[in-house]
C-alpha cells in the first residue's frame, strides 16, 4: 500500500500542475489563497449551523431552514477546499505523506469530520424546526465544531513537521 501511495505522491509532482505549484512563483501562493477562501466559506456555514443548533445569536429563522438556505454555498465552499488542497498536496506530495501532522489531518480527522458534517446537515432539517433545539442536535454541534478544530490545528501544525 505505501509503494503505491508513494507511486501516486511522485506522479502528481511530476504533473503540470505538481510542477506549477511548486515552481510558479505566484502559483503556490494563489492557490493557497483560494484553498483559504474555500475554507472560510465552508467552515463558516457550517460555523453558522451549528451555533444555531447550539442557540447562538437571534433566533430569527430555524436551524432547519438556516440549513437549507446554507447549504449550497457549504458545498461550493467544501469543492473550492477540495480543488485548492488538491493543488497545494500535488506540489510536494512525497514530503506530506511523511508528515505526521497532514497524516493525521487527512487520515483521521478530515474524514470523521466530514462524515460527522453530512450528519449533523441531515439530522439539522428535523431537529431544527422549532425553536427549542434537543440535546442530542445541541451536543452533535458541539462535536462537529471541535472535530473541525482538531483538523485545523493538524493543518497549522503541517509546516512544523
Amino acid at each position: 500500500m505505501h509503494d503505491m501511495v508513494l507511486a501516486f505522491a511522485k506522479w502528481l509532482e511530476a504533473s503540470p500542475w505538481g510542477v506549477m505549484a511548486r515552481e510558479s512563483i505566484w502559483a503556490y501562493p494563489v492557490v493557497q489563497l483560494t484553498h483559504f477562501t474555500g475554507l472560510s466559506v465552508w467552515l463558516g456555514t457550517n460555523f453558522a449551523l451549528d451555533l444555531r443548533l447550539l442557540g447562538v445569536g437571534k433566533q430569527r429563522t430555524t436551524a432547519a431552514q438556516m440549513a437549507q438556505d446554507l447549504f449550497v454555498w457549504n458545498w461550493i465552499g467544501f469543492a473550492i477546499v477540495v480543488t485548492g488542497g488538491f493543488m497545494l498536496f500535488s506540489g510536494i506530495a512525497t514530503s506530506f505523506i511523511y508528515n505526521i501532522a497532514f497524516q493525521w489531518k487527512l487520515g483521521l480527522f478530515v474524514p470523521t469530520a466530514l462524515v460527522w458534517h453530512v450528519i449533523v446537515q441531515r439530522k439539522a432539517r428535523n431537529w431544527g424546526q422549532g425553536t427549542d433545539t434537543p440535546g442530542i442536535a445541541k451536543l452533535a454541534a458541539l462535536t462537529e465544531i471541535l472535530l473541525w478544530i482538531c483538523v485545523i490545528t493538524a493543518a497549522v501544525e503541517i509546516p512544523n513537521h
